[in-house]
């Protein structure tokens, strides 16, 4: 098998062929449906968290592995975490927690790029067949 024909191929999931991170994305369905159905925010919060989990795993793990870029995704969601952090537990104004989020997010983006392009090869990303 050759290295780019390795490189073209999924990640494996550190726990094998159990398909987990599929099965919390479906959990998290389940929740959705039933916090729409049910009318109550518990179940409805509780299956976005799930269903952001099961995704965020996938785009890390292929991230990581140099198999799919997902510098942007995993940039927001440093900017999603930081500035929820900051507005909920600190009590931050809202220009501050955004500025501070958007600040750590930047250097997220430059961090998690060269993560990528050490990981592929120097690849600045990788989208299906399109490579750059």
């Amino acid at each position: 098998m050759s290295a780019e024909h390795k490189a073209d191929e999924r990640p494996a999931a550190p726990w094998g062929s159990f398909p987990l991170a599929e099965l919390v994305i479906l959990a998290g369905i389940v929740m959705l449906a039933i916090g729409l159905l049910g009318g109550s925010r518990v179940p409805l919060a509780i299956g976005l968290v799930l269903g952001a989990l099961g995704g965020l795993e996938v785009s890390v793990r292929e991230h990581l592995a140099g198999y799919r870029s997902h510098t942007t995704l995993l940039a927001a969601t440093v900017f999603v975490l930081v500035s929820a952090s900051l507005l909920y537990f600190a009590k931050l104004a809202p220009v501050i927690a955004f500025a501070a989020g958007a600040a750590a997010a930047l250097v997220a983006f430059v961090g998690l790029r060269r993560t990528f392009q050490r990981a592929s090869g120097g690849l600045s990303f990788r989208i299906g067949r399109m490579r750059g």
